[in-house]
C-alpha cells in the first residue's frame, strides 16, 4: 500500500508515524515540512496529499497540522477525498468502516506516540462497510453538485 504523508512543519509525531509506517512496510512519499524540513503552508500540503490520493497515485494519506483542522479543511476541498481528523482509535475505526475515509488526519498538538500507534492499527485494520455505499453515493451527489470544473 502506498501512503502519502505530508505535515506543515516536521515533530517527533511525524517522524514516529513514519518509522511506525516503515515498520509496516508500507511504500510511504513524503510532503511539505516532511521532505524540504521547513514549515508549509498547511492549505498547500492538505491540497498536495488529498490530489495524490484523488488521483490515485496512493492508496491513502495521513496529514499532520498544530490542530489538524487546517489540513483536513484543505484535503475536503478536493473532490473524491474524505480526510478525517482523528484524535483516538474508534474515531478512526468508524471513520473507516463508516465513511470510508481514505486520509487519516492528526493534531500535532493533541496527539501522543501511544495514541498515534492505537489510531493507525484501527484505521489500518479497519474496512469500509459496504453496506453503507448509499452514504459515499450521497458525499459523491453533493461534490459534484457543487463542483465548480
Amino acid at each position: 500500500m502506498k501512503i502519502a504523508i505530508g505535515s506543515d512543519e516536521k515533530t517527533y509525531l511525524t517522524d514516529f508515524v513514519i518509522e511506525e509506517l516503515k515498520k509496516r512496510r508500507y511504500e510511504i512519499g513524503m510532503f511539505g515540512a516532511l521532505t524540504s524540513g521547513e514549515k508549509t503552508s498547511w492549505p498547500e500540503v492538505g491540497k498536495l496529499v488529498g490530489e495524490k490520493v484523488a488521483s490515485k497515485e496512493y492508496d491513502q494519506g495521513i496529514l499532520f497540522c498544530w490542530t489538524g483542522t487546517g489540513v483536513s479543511i484543505a484535503a475536503n476541498k478536493i473532490p473524491g477525498i474524505r480526510a478525517a481528523l482523528c484524535f483516538d482509535a474508534e474515531t478512526a475505526k468508524g471513520a473507516r468502516k463508516w465513511n470510508d475515509a481514505n486520509v487519516l488526519v492528526m493534531s500535532l498538538r493533541l496527539t501522543s506516540e501511544n495514541v498515534a500507534r492505537e489510531i493507525l492499527n484501527a484505521w489500518f485494520s479497519s474496512e469500509f462497510d459496504e453496506g453503507k455505499i448509499d452514504r459515499i453515493t450521497k458525499l459523491r451527489e453533493i461534490e459534484q453538485k457543487y463542483s465548480r470544473s
